[in-house]
């Protein structure tokens, strides 16, 4: 059982991917379903999202306590919990007071948590103590390659109105206000008149919606596409680009720098949490990182960088592939439901092997159920 699986894929096909990809049933959680059938493994993700999505702390408070009298009852029943450890707080910080009680009362709860990278599980454990004397696994964000469309007709930047002189910096995904835009246009307004800055993406609010087009009333080199940018059109606008640049303010892991290396476009990030090992991971050539606020002296030393020839024309990512990764997940949740289970960091390498190392100090909506085959287990685990 997840939290989210399928329901969320419209938001981030993150989930939806995994558990696709999974050797066994899975199904998104429902109380019905909790209340009636017993299942091994509940699976969560991004658990703060309540603090993101309601403007009141009454209602946030509420649905929070209904998910975690949930988890409460599934534990009684014998569930183990699972976190995937997405982010480490909530990105909007709308209410402080409710989401320190949250995450102490969420960390509480969890049975065994798995990071992204190696960096995630070393911020996790000195953000939330706790963490140390539960098991960690170690299994990366997979690739976006074959999710959506890609077309060999019509020009990108024809489409989009670009011109093909120009250099094309290009911000992808919801603008939200720890991601920066407003000063990324802000440093894009000093640059050089052949440069482009292209945002594509549905802002969270009205206000801040207004202060992006504030920031780009005058000039016409910044490119608004203020919304939802339809599956199909998604590649237009990473083949329109000469880099993507994501200005955040806080950031731990991020999809939207996944996706920009799906589809072999450089990709520029502030040097924070996940992002350093992302670069060794990918290579400097695909990944650069900055420190400090976004600048224009930054974007034009980008934009050279994103320019030099020694880059391949497609960047290898076998590593991150999605059949990999969901049963990487699997045997996780194989070595938690086990009786027999030793507290232990479970490493994914990069050539698809599961690296176990004992470590004696180790003491967006609800998601899914997975069931194994009786034919290859005696009993038939329900996750």
């Amino acid at each position: 059982m997840a939290y989210p699986a399928f329901n969320a894929s419209q938001q981030n096909p993150y989930t939806r991917l995994l558990y696709k990809h999974m050797a066994a049933q899975v199904v998104d959680f429902s109380f019905r379903r909790s209340l009636t059938t017993r299942y091994d493994i509940l699976h969560l993700h991004w658990p703060e999202w309540e603090l993101n999505a309601y403007s009141s702390a009454t209602e946030a408070a509420a649905r929070l306590r209904m998910k975690l009298l949930a988890i409460d009852f599934l534990r009684g029943r014998g569930t183990r919990v699972v976190w995937t450890a997405h982010n480490l707080r909530a990105h909007d910080g709308l209410h402080p007071r409710l989401e320190k009680w949250f995450w102490a009362a969420f960390i509480s709860r969890v049975d065994a948590y798995i990071a992204l990278t190696q960096s995630g599980r070393a911020a996790a454990r000195e953000r939330f103590p706790g963490l140390e004397r539960i098991p960690s696994f170690v299994i990366p964000h997979g690739h976006y390659r074959d999710e959506y469309p890609v077309s060999s007709g019509d020009d990108a930047r024809t489409q989009l109105g670009i011109s093909s002189r120009a250099k094309v910096l290009l911000f992808f995904g919801q603008v939200r206000e720890y991601k920066n835009v407003p000063a990324l246009i802000r440093a894009f307004r000093k640059t050089q008149e052949d440069i482009v800055l292209c945002i594509a993406g549905r802002p969270s609010s009205e206000n801040l919606a207004g202060e992006v087009r504030r920031e780009a009333c005058g000039d016409p080199r910044v490119l608004l596409h203020l919304y939802e940018v339809p599956k199909d059109r998604v590649e237009l606008f990473f083949r329109a680009a000469d880099l993507v640049v994501l200005p955040y303010r806080d950031i731990l892991n991020s999809g939207a720098a996944l996706l920009a290396l799906s589809f072999n476009r450089p990709v520029m990030v502030p040097n924070q949490g996940a992002m350093g090992e992302l670069q060794t991971s990918a290579g400097a050539e695909w990944v650069r990182t900055y420190s400090g606020d976004i600048d224009v002296a930054q974007l034009e030393d980008g934009l050279a960088w994103a320019a030099t020839p020694a880059r391949p024309r497609e960047l290898c990512l076998n590593h991150l592939e999605w059949p990999r990764l969901a049963e990487q997940t699997l045997h996780a949740y194989e070595e938690i439901r086990s009786e027999r289970m030793r507290p232990r960091i479970v490493v994914a390498s990069s050539q698809g092997r599961t690296l176990q190392v004992l470590a004696s100090d180790i003491p967006p909506v609800l998601g899914r159920a997975a069931r194994v085959d009786q034919s290859q287990r005696e009993h038939e685990p329900t996750f």
